[in-house]
């Protein structure tokens, strides 16, 4: 099931609503949110609802063993084994295949390669799970004592696929106990307009572009034809996945769940470290505080432990080459960057800062572009540096951009923190609430409306961050 389609947005969300909102007891509430939340699942994974469950059930064990065992040897043998077990179904399912591959590749073998499909969310859900375990071996969080609440943590529907990756330690509160106010009804109802808005009109708009642009066509396709291709992508892959996480946030909102942002503006960014303190905030700040550190390095722990965040950062998005390299390309950037130090890097000119990220982002996107082959990544390469001798510019280009100028133009703007300024004058004139919160209530309303237009024909547009 997919956030911005029809179905979902007028029926099984209103009843999901109107089921919610019928009691007032939280442990009433719960269990409807787990019905849900596991119907939803089963619409779109039937075949591996059972993973999901198993998974709750074990890890439920295994927290409470590791907070009763805390600081002890039983208690890290715990965490061992479940780091093992929700890791290792993790790589069972995602690189096996690509495991196998690479050794047949390698060493001349002929190891039967399994197609195993990738359960759904299986990357969102098996990180939240770790994070709890760990948080639970660091006396961080207490070990969640209902395993019903445990299980609405595991399967709660909003960011299950596709993220963010909640922790437990942001939600512990919610779980049991939250209230609901007008304002959280208003925000939530907000942000799930925004976001089907930055999927269907923007997103999946730009996904036609970049398919005319890059698709099978690299190796034919003009120097500026494929910088085009590529920033575009990099805008689709902006918009479709903080689109996501904007429903995500606004539906928990409205069931009394306050998540943590996981897009800030990212293109705002004045450095590439900054960069990725703005863009799937979730993502970085697990690794930061879950993998940054860990003592296997000796006294290169800091680089090392870098390195190792890099790689698996990258490798978190999919058994391909292309997404190691794409990791490692922004760790070593990030390394160049710590060389130079804040101070260093406050004395080059903004402008100059600006231009030189924008260029390493739009080329980082255009790694991610490149799944499959490295060949496929090598003419990219060449294409963008004008070295596959078609030129530099053709009439195809001149007449996408002018068909696309309006959206072209609104993607840009949307870029920025447009919403910033009215709630910045809200706060400094209480006035003014009434009259901003009718007019965004009227765009958010209408917002949707032509969302929902543009949804009547439109073709099944998976979110992409449900393949990671």
């Amino acid at each position: 099931m997919i956030f911005s389609r029809l179905f979902f947005l007028y029926l099984f969300f209103p009843i999901c609503f109107l089921c919610y909102f019928a009691t007032k007891k939280t442990t009433y509430r719960n269990a409807v949110l787990i019905v849900f939340s596991l119907l939803f699942y089963a619409w779109g994974e039937p075949s591996f609802l059972w993973l999901i469950l198993l998974s709750a059930l074990v890890n439920f064990i295994l927290g409470r063993a590791i907070d009763h065992f805390q600081d002890r040897t039983q208690g890290k043998l715990f965490l061992a084994l479940g780091l093992v077990l929700n890791l290792g179904v993790l790589v069972g399912f995602k690189y096996t295949g690509f495991v196998i591959e690479n050794l047949n590749q390698w060493f001349s073998l002929s190891i039967p390669v399994p197609d195993l499909p990738l359960p759904l969310g299986i990357s969102f859900f098996t990180f939240r799970i770790v994070s709890y375990l760990i948080d639970c071996a660091w006396g961080k969080v207490k070990a969640e004592r209902n395993f019903f609440t445990f299980l609405l943590y595991t399967s709660f529907f909003p960011i299950t696929v596709s993220g963010p990756i909640a922790r437990y330690e942001t939600m512990q509160n919610d779980l049991h106990h939250r209230t609901i106010s007008a304002d959280d009804l208003s925000n939530g109802f907000g942000r799930i307009a925004i976001g089907v808005g930055k999927k269907v009109i923007l997103a999946d708009n730009l996904s036609s572009i970049v398919e005319q642009f890059l698709g099978d066509n690299i190796t034919t396709q003009t120097t500026l034809g494929i910088w085009y291709g590529v920033i575009l992508f990099a805008l689709q892959m902006y918009f479709d996945f903080s689109g996501y996480s904007d429903i995500a946030i606004g539906i928990a909102r409205i069931f009394g769940f306050h998540l943590e942002e996981n897009f800030r503006h990212p293109f705002l960014c004045k450095d590439i470290t900054e960069f990725w303190q703005r863009w799937h905030i979730s993502l970085g700040t697990f690794f930061r505080d879950y993998l940054l550190y860990v003592p296997i390095f000796g006294k290169r722990r800091k680089i090392g432990g870098l390195l190792l965040v890099w790689f698996c950062t990258g490798l978190w998005h999919g058994a391909s080459w292309n997404y190691i390299i794409w990791g490692i390309y922004y760790g070593l950037f990030i390394m160049m960057e710590m060389g130079i130090g804040k101070k260093g890097m406050k004395k080059i000119p903004a402008v100059i800062r600006h231009i030189c990220n924008k260029l390493i982002i739009v080329v980082g996107f255009g790694i991610f572009y490149c799944t499959g082959s490295l060949t496929r990544l090598g003419d990219l390469f060449l294409a963008m540096a004008g070295q596959n001798g078609t030129g530099m510019t053709d009439a195809v280009l001149i007449t996408s951009v002018r068909s696309n100028l309006f959206l072209l133009i609104a993607a840009l703007l949307c870029c920025f923190p447009l919403l910033e300024l009215p709630k910045k004058m809200m706060k400094k004139n209480p006035g003014v609430n009434l009259a901003f919160s009718v007019t965004g209530t009227i765009l958010a309303a209408g917002l949707l409306i032509v969302s929902s237009i543009l949804m009547v024909d439109a073709t099944n547009m998976p979110f992409l961050y449900t393949k990671f």
